[in-house]
């Protein structure tokens, strides 16, 4: 008897997109509100990709509803796939080289200009700590 491979197959992801937003040297960095999933812990504006919907576009609108401005979406910087126990993500990270707006916390717990060099200090989500690490370092944006 064959067995089903569609037992052993990854699940498909959750796609979401995020943005790093740069100041000299600093980077808009977001707290999940308290009674989101995570609560309190950091992450990087964005959110989940609509059916249909192009990457980069998905960025323009989730910063639209979250910070209330009109981005200019860059190159992506970096892409990584994490699983939670509640959920698998693929999240997909792009440079934000210019907006247009005053950044307004709209959803977040807390928003921050955060200095490069005191990134690691703040308890972001499991999946960007790589990212953040690297961030620190100057190796990306």
């Amino acid at each position: 008897m064959l067995q089903s491979h569609s037992l052993m197959t990854e699940p498909k992801p959750i796609l979401v997109t995020a943005g790093i937003i740069r100041s000299d040297d600093r980077v808009l960095i977001c707290q999940r509100h308290h009674s989101d999933a995570y609560g309190l812990q950091w992450e990087f504006p964005g959110g989940k990709v609509e059916e249909g919907e192009e990457l980069k576009s998905s960025l323009r609108r989730e910063l639209a509803e979250e910070l209330a401005i009109q981005a200019e979406v860059g190159p992506e910087v970096f892409r990584l796939r994490h699983l939670y126990p509640d959920r698998f993500v693929e999240v997909v990270f792009f440079e934000i080289a210019r907006y247009q707006g005053e950044v307004r916390n709209q959803v977040f717990e807390a928003i921050e200009w955060a200095p490069r060099s005191r990134l690691l200090e703040y308890n972001f989500l499991e999946a960007d700590r790589e990212l953040v690490r690297r961030i620190s370092k100057g190796e990306i944006v």
